[in-house]
């Protein structure tokens, strides 16, 4: 009876931190509202001729490591697809284009800010969040380095300094929000010598994305893509073919499940949680190996201490 009221003791000690975690708060920070007229940015595919200078003004915006702009020029690069890097937060990649061969499709890559971002629902310190202008940012101060946001991201976006083993960082689009807090333009977007890169307004930017598939329904596929996926994304995409041929992943228009944010973050409120559960589990730890060490009904020692003994 006395084992039975500890067990009982403890469950319920189990469930009462459990619920205590869980209610601490009721953040959800990947439903916070938008603007009315939140950011949004078209990538008109048809447009970009893989000049690649995006990346190059990605990369100088960003401080991070770079060869001239002349060197963009090598196309030996679209031999393989690429994904966007610690090093590239953009990258450009072709496509075959069956209507005429002789003009390949080229889709540039980066992350798409999504309106209810799954990277900023994992984060269990608040470190990625969601701007009310539809831009999501990362705060390299709170970071804890878990990673979570990239095993939650339906676009494997978000990359990792894997070589860096002091002070490793995340990497991905903030949307350039420094600049824009001068009053620039996203690099990317100054850059495009083709205006393949459409900045604005996210309602007057799917307004010009309809208007121009309206106008050539030869050319475009009638799908802007991210206007609906996963409840839509601020980079959105018109394009000649399909976009899972363009390796655009084929997403519903429901949003990553809510669920695991409150119960992370209720978990992880200012760590004090975790340490109740760390407590909890020392707890089991002591009563099983007190258990073990404690004699039989019959007064018979447990095999554990039969095999001390011998």
């Amino acid at each position: 009876m006395k084992n039975l009221n500890r067990r009982n003791f403890l469950k319920t000690a189990a469930i009462g931190i459990s619920a205590g975690a869980i209610g601490t708060t009721s953040i959800n920070s990947a439903d916070k509202p938008l603007l009315e007229d939140r950011l949004g940015i078209l990538v008109d595919t048809d447009v970009c001729v893989g000049c690649r200078h995006c990346e190059w003004a990605c990369r100088t915006a960003h401080n991070l490591p770079t060869e001239d702009l002349q060197s963009y020029s090598d196309s030996s690069v679209f031999s393989s697809y690429r994904r966007p890097d610690c090093k590239s937060l953009t990258v450009v990649n072709e496509f075959e284009n069956e209507k005429d061969p002789l003009l390949p499709i080229y889709v540039k890559v980066q992350c798409m800010h999504c309106e209810k971002p799954a990277c900023v629902s994992a984060c269990i310190v608040g470190a990625l969040t969601k701007q009310e202008d539809g831009s999501v940012v990362w705060d390299d101060d709170k970071c804890i380095g878990c990673r979570y946001c990239m095993v939650a991201c339906q676009f494997q976006i978000p990359t990792y300094d894997y070589d860096k083993a002091i002070d490793p960082h995340i990497w991905k689009c903030d949307l350039c929000s420094e600049r824009r807090k001068k009053g620039e333009l996203p690099a990317c977007v100054e850059i495009c010598p083709n205006e393949a890169l459409v900045f604005g307004k996210r309602t007057e930017v799917l307004r010009i994305a309809k208007d121009r598939i309206r106008r050539k329904p030869d050319v475009y596929v009638e799908h802007i893509y991210g206007e609906n996926e996963i409840g839509g994304t601020s980079w959105m995409y018109i394009a000649s073919k399909n976009f899972d041929k363009l390796k655009m992943p084929p997403l519903g228009v429901n949003t990553a499940p809510g669920i695991s944010e409150a119960i992370q973050h209720g978990i992880f409120a200012y760590f004090v949680p975790p340490v109740a559960l760390f407590a909890l589990l020392g707890t089991l730890m002591w009563v099983n190996k007190k258990k073990k060490s404690e004699p039989g009904e019959n007064g018979d020692e447990k095999v554990e201490d039969k095999k001390e003994n011998k």
